[in-house]
């Protein structure tokens, strides 16, 4: 496969990539963590302003993980973020701000399995280690005509047995060439195999085969996303500041600032349900709902469901005893709010009072 990639990735291969150019494993390893379940084009957007930020181990593992998390903002999956900043924590106190140069070592980092260290090991320290990430996974896959699960057990081990037995020495190179190939030509649903330099050899390819070739999934088989329904309290006091809590760092948007969720189901909410919010809301937060006032309902896809959300628009009135749950929370401008790490659609909310 080497032989037959490297020439092709020589003239092929995604080489204006910024982390294509750089041999540090800070900024490397940065890559690889972004671009875990992340999209290149969406990574490319924040991979400078991250950079920027936070050049090295030390500058990030010193970072408030507010001002992390606010940059992270928008990239999903936020246990990344959480993880990036305890890696870099543990990288700048236990190995002296030097990535581990040993697969073992750097797979005890929060955050890195062995295709993520393996892809920084090779970049950064010109080892040889084999990748397995969703691409190469796919590649592996055909051209090895394997049939069933990509994730079984007895096939996980077996991919890896051939990435390491397809992977030369430096590996830098390939890993990237075969990184490209699943990206741009063996793809999922229609691989482009008349412009695959493995056309000859690929088990699963129209010249080995005489069919089409066979869709290949990370699993197996996508389910519809199942939808879930939410009401997220919208409450500001007589100054115009909004009350956000911070969401626990297990679950859907750990650690980020968010309105109160004060309805979540998989049904969509009926007059009983929008009662029970506002009842609620009075009782945890002191807040008065603006009656039959609900916002439109918006949608929000992540991987494995579709969120549809509503605000309730409420005012927080002057109370001489805060209610526990205020406590919990803070009050904030709603430009300054947007400093902090917030999901997605509470940012939209949030432009929109500015």
């Amino acid at each position: 496969m080497a032989a037959r990639l490297l020439p092709w990735y020589a003239d092929n291969g995604r080489h204006h990539l910024p982390w294509r150019h750089t041999v540090d494993a800070y900024a490397l390893w940065l890559a690889e963590i972004m671009l875990q379940q992340t999209r290149v084009e969406t990574a490319l957007d924040y991979y400078p302003r991250f950079l920027e930020k936070f050049p090295g181990w030390e500058s990030l593992a010193s970072a408030n993980l507010d001002d992390v998390l606010a940059l992270w903002s928008g990239l999903g999956y936020y246990a990344r973020a959480r993880n990036a900043h305890r890696t870099a924590k543990l990288v700048a106190a236990d190995w002296n701000g030097l990535f581990p140069d040993t697969l073992e070592e750097a797979m005890l980092l929060p955050g890195v399995g062995r295709s993520t260290a393996a892809a920084v090991l090779d970049s950064a320290y010109g080892q040889s280690q084999a990748i397995l990430d969703a691409n190469a996974r796919r590649v592996l896959l055909r051209v090895h005509g394997l049939q069933g699960n990509p994730r079984a057990p007895a096939q996980e081990k077996t991919l890896w047995r051939l990435a390491e037995q397809e992977t030369p020495d430096p590996a830098h190179e390939y890993n990237q060439a075969i990184q490209d190939l699943g990206s741009l030509v063996c793809l999922s649903k229609r691989p482009r195999c008349t412009n695959c330099p493995l056309m000859g050899v690929c088990r699963g390819s129209p010249a080995v085969t005489g069919e089409a070739s066979p869709q290949v999934s990370g699993g197996s088989g996508k389910r519809p996303r199942p939808k879930r329904f939410g009401l997220f309290l919208l409450a500001l006091d007589g100054s115009g500041k909004v009350f956000l809590e911070r969401r626990p760092e297990q679950g859907v948007w750990g650690g980020l600032w968010c309105l109160p969720l004060v309805y979540e189901e998989t049904s969509l909410p009926g007059p009983e349900d929008l009662a029970e919010g506002a009842a609620l809301a009075a009782s945890r937060f002191g807040a008065v709902l603006r009656a039959g006032e609900i916002l439109s309902f918006r949608q929000h896809v992540f991987s494995h469901f579709i969120l549809e959300f509503a605000t309730l628009p409420a005012f927080l009135p002057a109370m001489q005893q805060v209610p526990d749950a205020l406590s919990h929370g803070q009050l904030w401008a709603p430009g300054d709010a947007l400093g902090l790490g917030l999901p997605s659609p509470i940012r939209r909310i949030l432009e929109e009072l500015c």
